[in-house]
């Protein structure tokens, strides 16, 4: 059994972390070296190695471990993943990871990495995302990712999401989001029927503020904490479009993650991951997380989304 010892959770937006090869079933010719991007083998392998560095180091001001737990989005496959946890900073870390392809048109998915040597990993599969755009046509989106297994012995109900686009507009697109909320309460309530008080993990992109309906929905059902809530303000947040600041990278708790008790983890802090490396330094930019890309224009960074996580502490 381990010792009482605090873990990072987390959550990333990689930002369009496609392979250089062109797959002709989705959307992905922007990000080859002919496409819209110029994306090619030299900014693939530049883009993976920036990404491992920000991911060995989340949760490095609270406590040494990389993080156990990390929600991932925007990849495009498995093969990507592989490649990023082969980097130099990952590569000597115990990690395994949960994947699948979902049916988003871009060809962009979910995926949870963990820590074998504090997560055994149960089952996997997707809670799939069925919506239509107003045309009646199906919105070809990114499925929910569950995953449960076991932290230190205590078993985890994980949801990994990135939720439909604000593309069309905040208030035409929010039906998606509050659809997506509904899918997580349909699943924690059957979740509820096996287990009395499952201890669940709802992270991810939701393209949705804490004040949003569809996170209030969730909020609603009495069940969560949302710890992120008071981390946005008109000068922080985890990503910045147009000077405003947004939070749409949350990490919501079940209330058992309040309670301490032996062989149980209890919630500890939550944060915003956004060191100087991440961040542009200088322009009218200054501040804001450091991109890989600019519309066209190549930046060479690291993502438009800063890093979430949370710190739990272990009870032995």
């Amino acid at each position: 059994m381990a010792e009482e010892q605090e873990y990072t959770i987390a959550f990333y937006n990689l930002e369009n972390y496609f392979d250089t090869t062109n797959d002709n079933h989705v959307l992905d010719d922007d990000f080859t070296s002919r496409g819209f991007k110029k994306w090619d083998h030299k900014r693939f392998e530049w883009k993976t190695k920036k990404l491992a560095k920000a991911i060995s180091a989340i949760g490095e001001e609270d406590q040494q471990l990389p993080p156990v737990l990390l929600g991932i989005a925007e990849v495009e496959n498995a093969k990507v993943i592989e490649k990023l946890l082969a980097a130099k900073n990952l590569r000597d870390i115990n990690y395994g990871y949960v994947h699948f392809d979902s049916p988003d048109e871009r060809g962009i998915d979910t995926g949870l990495i963990y820590h074998r040597d504090y997560f055994e990993v149960l089952r996997g599969e997707v809670v799939p995302l069925l919506v239509a755009n107003t045309d009646g046509h199906r919105d070809l989106t990114r499925d929910i990712l569950y995953v449960c297994g076991k932290l230190n012995g205590e078993t985890l109900h994980i949801f990994v999401n990135h939720w439909p686009s604000r593309r069309d507009g905040e208030e035409a697109t929010a039906y998606k989001r509050l659809a997506a909320a509904k899918a997580i309460i349909s699943k924690v309530n059957q979740l509820k029927e096996e287990e009395k008080a499952p201890h669940i993990i709802i992270m991810g992109d939701f393209n949705d503020d804490p004040d949003s309906a569809s996170i209030k929905l969730i909020m609603e059902t009495g069940l969560f904490i949302n710890p992120m809530k008071k981390l946005l303000s008109p000068h922080t947040g985890s990503a910045n479009y147009r000077g405003e600041w947004s939070l749409f990278d949350q990490i919501i708790l079940s209330h058992s993650f309040i309670n301490v008790a032996p062989g149980t983890h209890s919630f500890q802090k939550a944060a915003i991951f956004s060191p100087k490396f991440l961040k542009e330094w200088k322009g009218r930019y200054q501040g804001n997380p450091y991109r890989t890309y600019a519309g066209k224009k190549y930046i060479g960074g690291y993502s438009d989304h800063f890093p979430v996580y949370a710190i739990l502490k272990f009870h032995p």
